[in-house]
């Protein structure tokens, strides 16, 4: 259950906020950002990034002003330069692309995501059929499908359950994109368990535990609100997840805006108690401005709903990493060097 303190539970002007926690930056979001922040101080502008490194309008445009260039293919870049794959992960293909072309790749998947990659070539490998849950189109299953696209088929959706067919039933595993809606996967599994009884689940759960965590504090204060209101942009997928899931546990409404000053005023017509949240590429930020634009309309009690207390962290990408401390070193040389220089005059 989330919790909330005495006053939370008793808004002084009859209008409330509660506030979603977690929310906003995951791990694998706070890497990959990151990831293109070191690159841009350590090589100098521009630096490229193949897709939208995390798929939110602000980060992206923030970005761009650093001197990041979004492009949406390899053979965009110019040979030999620098080129970050984003959080969604790529297929194999998109690494052979890049060797051919001489690039210099840095790969700013999330390691949950590379997990789900990971277990889709061991799978291959034994001879599976793979059925991957997940969104035509999105990238992240675009990545994982291209490592044995002769094994996976996409399951988009419950309904798509009962078109699957398998070349044994007894040797049939599922993934799924880790962005999902933790109801409709598991109405999903239970779908294809109902035609495939021998249908084996991954090691450990794919979808990722901040996304399962978002749902899970929206789901609690959901009941509560007349209006929810989250953070986000339209191609983020858990950012519209967390809108069903809203309206699914007994939002009156609920809407997605990425920016304050999107919020209708005739949203909050009538209405006693707002549920905010940000998806998990979102910076704080912009939720704060959220709070302060519904402050100046009689919202200024805000609770803050907590269910989970995340602390996971990712280190940088190992190709970074190394070129970061070479660059150390060399300073230090250099300091060095200077030092003893001074030291001899």
């Amino acid at each position: 259950m989330g919790s909330v303190t005495e006053a939370q539970a008793k808004p002084q002007t009859g209008k409330r906020v509660l506030l979603a926690k977690p929310r906003g930056y995951c791990a694998g979001v706070d890497r990959a950002v990151q990831t293109v922040e070191e690159a841009l101080k350590l090589y100098g502008a521009p630096i490229y990034v193949r897709k939208q490194i995390v798929h939110n309008k602000h980060v992206v445009s923030t970005l761009e002003r650093q001197g990041a260039i979004f492009v949406e293919e390899n053979e965009e870049v110019p040979e030999g330069a620098i080129v970050i794959f984003s959080a969604h992960g790529v297929a194999p293909e998109v690494y052979e692309q890049a060797k051919a072309r001489s690039l210099r790749a840095i790969d700013a998947t999330c390691p949950l995501v590379t997990k789900v990659h990971q277990e889709a070539r061991r799978f291959a490998a034994d001879d599976y059929d793979i059925l991957l849950i997940g969104h035509e189109g999105h990238e992240e299953v675009v990545g994982t499908a291209g490592e044995a696209p002769a094994h996976i088929q996409l399951v988009d959706g419950p309904e798509a359950a009962d078109t699957i067919n398998v070349r044994d039933p007894e040797k049939v595993v599922w993934l799924s994109q880790t962005t999902l809606s933790v109801d409709e996967t598991l109405e999903t599994v239970a779908r294809l368990k109902r035609r495939l009884p021998m249908l084996q689940s991954p090691p450990s759960d794919d979808i990722c535990y901040a996304t399962s965590n978002r749902q899970h504090v929206v789901k609690q204060i959901a009941p509560d609100c007349d209006v929810v209101i989250v953070v986000g942009s339209r191609n983020s997928s858990n950012s519209v997840r967390l809108v069903e899931v809203a309206l699914d546990a007994g939002a009156r409404t609920a809407h997605l805006v990425d920016y304050a000053a999107e919020i209708s005023d005739d949203w909050l017509v009538g209405v006693t108690t707002v549920g905010v949240t940000s998806g998990a590429s979102v910076p704080d930020d912009l939720v704060m401005e959220v709070l302060d634009h519904l402050a100046e309309r009689g919202f200024a009690d805000v609770a803050e709903v907590t269910t989970a207390d995340e602390r996971l962290t990712f280190s940088l990408p190992r190709e970074l990493k190394r070129d970061m401390k070479a660059a150390a070193e060399k300073r230090a040389e250099a300091a060095a060097t200077l030092a003893a220089s001074v030291a001899e005059r």
